[in-house]
């Protein structure tokens, strides 16, 4: 979850704050109306804390980050402490590259950053992003989930594809890349949007992805072409329990959902909100404390 980078001739600061999973999405909209990149991390072993972390201009938009960070803590009802640290453009983009190896995620995919030389691959799908996107770049563990549950589906041959927050446009890319199908990736945020795009031209798959801003499973193009045969919801637990009818219900018979961003310990509560709809749990992978689920709507079942 980062907006993309640009390059620095100012000095630069680290803003951050540390909050429970429930504020996380309301000060990542506050810290990202000021930064030009923001990532979030996990902040204890348990998964209860996160740091919402975002690189500025030092003294940058000071009046709007103070108005953008008291609009969180109304809307959230968590008071959160802002920390600043001075952050050197310079060492701050090398350590960007260092935390951005090339990343090889199941047996169908590399995804590397656009610091490395160019390589060829013969047996893997190479996806290429920007080294400052954080989240969506292949090292995070419900990524990767999300790419080794595609390879498991890709022989159901999917052809009514959605990603529901996009944010990099990774996953989009890597459907449209395996599959050869066209894909659309929507997302609340205009950045991700943004970069979507810009990443699908990046490796040439601009004709097989549409970007679209939208809010859930209300916005018109995702309503347009409903049903689908796949989607991907790489969002949190929380969200993907709100959406459950909604998802079932846009669903094609025989159609399969990989769901991400979530926990191990918070996948019995995420299965039992998409159970109550009618959907099946076919796998559960795991990578590190994530957890990413396949399910499937039963071919000739009606969503509850």
């Amino acid at each position: 979850m980062a907006h993309p980078t640009r390059r620095h001739a100012t000095s630069l600061e680290t803003i951050s704050v540390t909050v429970p999973e429930a504020a996380v999405e309301a000060y990542e909209n506050a810290i990202g109306s000021v930064c030009t990149t923001v990532g979030i991390f996990e902040a204890n072993p348990e998964g209860t804390l996160w740091r919402v972390e975002g690189v500025k201009d030092t003294g940058h938009m000071e009046d709007e980050l103070g108005l953008a960070l008291m609009l969180a803590e109304l809307t959230s009802g968590v008071p959160a402490p802002l920390e600043r640290a001075a952050t050197e453009a310079e060492g701050w983009l090398a350590r960007t590259y260092e935390a951005f190896p090339e990343q090889k995620v199941g047996k169908r995919f590399v995804v590397r950053g656009t610091h490395l030389p160019d390589a060829e691959e013969a047996t893997r799908i190479v996806l290429t992003l920007d080294a400052g996107v954080a989240f969506g770049s292949g090292e995070h563990g419900s990524t990767r989930g999300c790419l080794r549950a595609l390879e498991r589906v890709a022989h159901r041959h999917p052809r009514r594809i959605l990603d529901l927050g996009c944010g990099t446009g990774i996953l989009a890319m890597a459907a449209a890349a395996l599959l050869h199908q066209k894909v659309l990736a929507v997302d609340i945020e205009p950045w991700s949007v943004r970069v979507s795009a810009e990443n699908a031209r990046r490796n040439r798959l601009n004709r097989a992805l549409t970007c679209r801003l939208g809010n859930g499973w209300q916005t018109p193009a995702i309503r347009k072409n409903a049903p689908y045969d796949l989607v991907f919801a790489n969002i949190l637990a929380r969200p993907l329990c709100l959406m459950a009818k909604d998802l079932a219900q846009a669903l094609a018979p025989g159609g399969t959902v990989i769901l991400a961003g979530l926990l191990q310990t918070q996948v019995r509560m995420v299965l039992a909100a998409h159970r109550r709809q009618g959907l099946v749990l076919e796998q559960v992978l795991t990578e590190g404390d994530w957890a990413t689920l396949i399910l499937r709507r039963p071919a000739g079942t009606f969503s509850v």
